[in-house]
């Protein structure tokens, strides 16, 4: 997909039936670059037939090609001159585990780019593709964001092949399918949509499927760059695309009649439809105690409120709804501000914008380094602000739970920081109007948003006790015994076995 430009220029290749020109041929396309290697082999008892051996050197395992390409074909004793042929030698002959007869040029380019062999015969215009391929890649570990207590600790790498290995072992099934596309009329990066057939949401699928043909773009080296392109609301700072690094999370969406896209090259794998309780569903969620998991879940629920709503309130009570606070409370605010030169307003972006770049600098740093230098420079900051009487007190409180109430939600961070930022803007305006009118609008854009067909709040309003029991809450195993209906999937039975 998106490389039509590249697929027409090699269908301007044409190989021949002769090594010496094909190899000519190559060398011109791969002009410049060292790392394309060609082994010119003989076989002693036919020393008047050419063979070359074509790879990318470090994208192949030496091992495999030594061993399993050039020592079969260098100790092979045909009988007669002519039963050698490409047939015999595919099914004879090589030992890798995956063969292919091929002469169409832009699968040939490809499979050499991407660590595949390519055996060459004088007197033949096909191609074995021999699977050599043997790149380093780094090895399975628990993702550093998405860490659990108890569960699975696997998390997806970088290469392809492993991720998918991965998402098998979770679902044993035929129902698991799995197609590959590429993206980038540069990069040829390739990809796989995963589906269960018989479960998942026909129309979501038809639909991703869709917008994947609908762009084109040079590289893909990350899943966002797919992100920008086939998302319900690019404008929007609210996800309608799902992400993670757990199969086990992938496993589970599939079962729920979802589509995963997984990217060569990248972690992180895409999961389509997304709603937006997602957001406050922890990935232990399903290993904990269902006491301990709904209790966090409604937490992390909190935290989005408090969050994005506590400086514009606290803005709005002390500067326009005096008369709402305690009297006493009131004195305390007033007189804690003595002294500070700044409105209440300026006051919380100045401490708010400071706390963001303490964050964001303790998460580039590395390791306890970054730790230290956000708890440290929070404290020293804080305290100096407070007793040269540039902040209040109580604004560094507000500030600190509005940021300890963002770090519970890291899924929705960056939704959750423009939203403080407008909320707070509009109660310096309006106060408690302006916050309420702010959530309103809030609420009005959620409930507009779609993610692939299904609205990203429907699980708001689900109809059945049974779609009920996994979304502020999570009900016991025995009592979700199908999957939800708001997701449209294409079969509903029963998902978890009955209590007996």
């Amino acid at each position: 997909m998106g490389n039509e430009s590249s697929k027409q220029k090699n269908e301007d290749i044409v190989f021949t039936d002769s090594v010496r020109s094909n190899m000519e041929l190559l060398k011109q396309i791969f002009k410049n670059d060292e790392t394309l290697t060609f082994r010119e082999i003989e076989n002693p008892m036919v020393p008047s037939v050419e063979f070359c051996l074509v790879y990318i050197d470090g994208m192949v395992n030496n091992k495999l090609v030594n061993e399993d390409v050039i020592k079969p074909l260098v100790d092979y004793k045909p009988e007669q001159r002519e039963s050698l042929t490409l047939d015999i030698l595919a099914k004879q002959v090589m030992l890798s585990n995956s063969v292919e007869q091929e002469s169409d040029a832009e699968k040939i380019l490809q499979a050499i780019i991407y660590g595949d062999c390519i055996l060459m015969m004088d007197g033949f215009s096909k191609f074995l593709i021999l699977n050599t391929k043997g790149w380093s890649s780094r090895s399975i570990s628990e993702p550093e964001n998405e860490k659990v207590l108890r569960g699975p600790r696997e998390g997806f790498t970088e290469a392809l092949m492993t991720n998918l290995s991965l998402i098998r072992r979770k679902i044993r099934t035929p129902d698991l399918k799995m197609e590959f596309e590429s993206f980038g009329t540069r990069s040829n990066t390739k990809a796989c949509i995963c589906y269960l057939e018989n479960v998942v949401n026909k129309d979501v699928l038809a639909d991703l499927k869709k917008r994947l043909e609908s762009f084109s773009i040079d590289g893909t080296l990350d899943v966002n760059y797919l992100t920008e392109f086939i998302n319900d609301a690019p404008y929007s700072p609210f996800k309608t695309i799902g992400s993670t690094e757990k199969p086990d999370i992938v496993a589970a969406k599939l079962l729920e009649g979802r589509v995963a896209l997984v990217l060569d090259g990248t972690p992180v794998v895409l999961t389509m439809p997304f709603l937006f309780i997602e957001n406050f569903q922890s990935d232990e969620d399903y290993f904990l105690n269902y006491y301990f998991a709904s209790f966090g879940r409604m937490l992390r629920l909190l935290a989005f409120f408090v969050s994005t709503g506590v400086p514009a309130i606290y803005l709005a009570l002390t500067t326009f709804h005096h008369e709402i606070l305690p009297l006493a409370m009131t004195m305390s605010i007033s007189q804690a501000r003595q002294g500070v030169p700044f409105p209440t307003v300026v006051e919380a972006v100045l401490m708010l914008l400071v706390f963001e770049m303490l964050r964001e600098s303790g998460a580039r740093m590395p390791g306890m380094m970054g730790q230290a230098l956000s708890i440290v420079g929070a404290l020293v900051i804080g305290q100096a602000a407070v007793q040269a009487k540039i902040v209040s007190a109580p604004m560094i409180i507000v500030v600190a739970v509005t940021g300890i109430s963002g770090l519970m939600i890291p899924r929705v961070k960056g939704a959750t920081i423009l939203l403080r930022f407008i909320l707070l803007g509009m109660a310096s305006i309006l106060g408690l109007y302006g916050y309420m009118y702010g959530m309103l609008g809030l609420l009005i854009h959620l409930f507009n948003l779609n993610s692939f067909g299904i609205p990203i709040m429907s699980s708001t309003y689900a109809s059945t006790l049974q779609d009920k029991k996994d979304i502020t809450v999570r009900a016991p195993w025995w009592f979700m015994k199908k999957r939800p209906k708001y997701l449209s999937p294409n079969e509903t039975r029963e998902a978890s076995r009955s209590r007996k």
